[in-house]
């Protein structure tokens, strides 16, 4: 009997260990998201802000946009890929009257071989996703910022940028909101100050960059 207790308890250890192993990325996240739903609501048609971890880390977004239905999802190093997977997960249960995203970066910082165009291509299969499910939602897309420690990848930030902006430019209810632009100075160099040590995150003078270019674009 003590065998075959030994023998279940080691099985039930196996079984988690691949269901670790096999688990998608960033699952633990959106378990976390689904068990903070339970205990507190979230609120009803909330302006919807998803994407990676600049948005994850941007803990003062109720205080930033006090009176707004605010909803912070963002998680982990996420890519355009892992929010077309978790759509259904982070997005559209919430039913948001607005959705703001920022994604695009990682998707170029992870892969040499990723062209531009394949990223402008990822963001239309994801803003088709939310059209489809959200047809009367205001859908918000946040240019890449211009990291300091990504500067290799500045030319296709651009192009994604620009792919991006045309693209949001013909659809209805949408917007592209250039944030880019206010994180350079006038001869294109990124202001280091709106940077923490990494030189990717971005200290509370970035988040008031983002705040000031982003609130114009929000509904009530």
């Amino acid at each position: 009997m003590k065998n075959a207790l030994l023998i279940t308890l080691f099985s039930l250890l196996v079984v988690a260990e691949l269901a670790a192993q096999t688990a998608p990325p960033y699952w633990n996240d959106i378990m976390t998201f689904k068990k903070q739903d339970s205990v507190q609501a979230p609120p009803f048609h909330p302006i919807l802000f998803v994407g990676s971890s600049s948005i994850t880390k941007w803990t003062g977004l109720n205080e930033a946009f006090q009176g707004y239905p605010v909803l912070n999802r963002g998680f982990g190093g996420s890519t355009l890929l892992d929010l077309i997977r978790y759509s259904y997960d982070v997005i559209i249960p919430y039913q948001p009257k607005q959705v703001v995203i920022f994604c695009g970066e990682n998707d170029l910082a992870y892969s040499d071989s990723i062209t531009a165009e394949e990223v402008v291509t990822r963001f239309k299969t994801l803003f088709s996703i939310i059209r489809m499910n959200l047809p009367d939602a205001v859908i918000n897309y946040i240019s890449i910022k211009p990291s300091p420690t990504r500067k290799n990848i500045r030319g296709k930030v651009l192009e994604v940028n620009k792919g991006i902006k045309a693209f949001m430019k013909k659809q209805r209810w949408a917007g592209y909101i250039d944030v880019y632009s206010s994180m350079v100075d006038s001869y294109g160099y990124t202001r280091g100050e709106l940077f923490v040590e990494d030189s990717l995150h971005m200290t509370p003078e970035g988040y008031a960059v983002w705040k000031r270019n982003i609130l114009p674009y929000l509904i009530k």
